[in-house]
């Protein structure tokens, strides 16, 4: 059984997944993160890319593992967003979205301190870090709120469900 088969949403999981993929706010949520996803490139393609040459050994390290971090977390919250929109297209079922492939929640977070030579970090990759941080984490509760724990179709909860139909609903 693959995670795909195992996932069961109610009809009004459904909807509402349905409803934010069609939303204005999805629109501004995607756009905000293809947007952000360009200008991070541009910036360690470009000015990035140069100011990095210039650091100290230590900092360079610090930039060359932020900027990991950072395209990390930024694939993610892109993957996540290109998913919801295969869904609004029509071009992928619900059930398999809600899978945990493809799940932003529950997700080990990238998110250690900066390593030592941080503090010298380029004011771009800093300003990068903050914004891209700061989608992650609204991508991540949308993630929660729509296939998770802010409903009753997760694991737990269906958990819950068997273990109270399982003791006469005194669970």
């Amino acid at each position: 059984m693959t995670d795909i088969d195992s996932i069961a949403l109610s009809d009004a999981a459904i909807d509402r997944i349905v409803q934010f993929a069609k939303s204005s706010m999805f629109e501004r949520t995607f756009k905000d993160g293809m947007a952000l996803l360009e200008e991070t490139s541009a910036y360690l393609d470009g000015p990035g890319r140069a100011a990095a040459k210039r650091l100290p050994r230590m900092a360079a390290l610090s930039y060359a593992a932020e900027s990991m971090r950072l395209t990390t977390r930024l694939m993610q919250v892109a993957s996540w967003l290109l998913v919801q929109r295969a869904v609004r297209e029509g071009d992928m079922p619900i059930a398999e979205a809600a899978s945990q492939r493809y799940r932003l929640a529950g997700r080990p977070e990238p998110s250690a301190p900066l390593l030592a030579g941080g503090e010298e970090l380029p004011e771009g990759l800093r300003g990068l870090i903050g914004q891209v941080r700061a989608l992650h984490e609204r991508v991540r509760r949308l993630d929660e709120d729509m296939y998770g724990e802010g409903g009753a179709d997760n694991a737990v909860g269906a958990h819950f469900a068997r273990l109270q139909q399982a003791f006469g609903g005194k669970a």
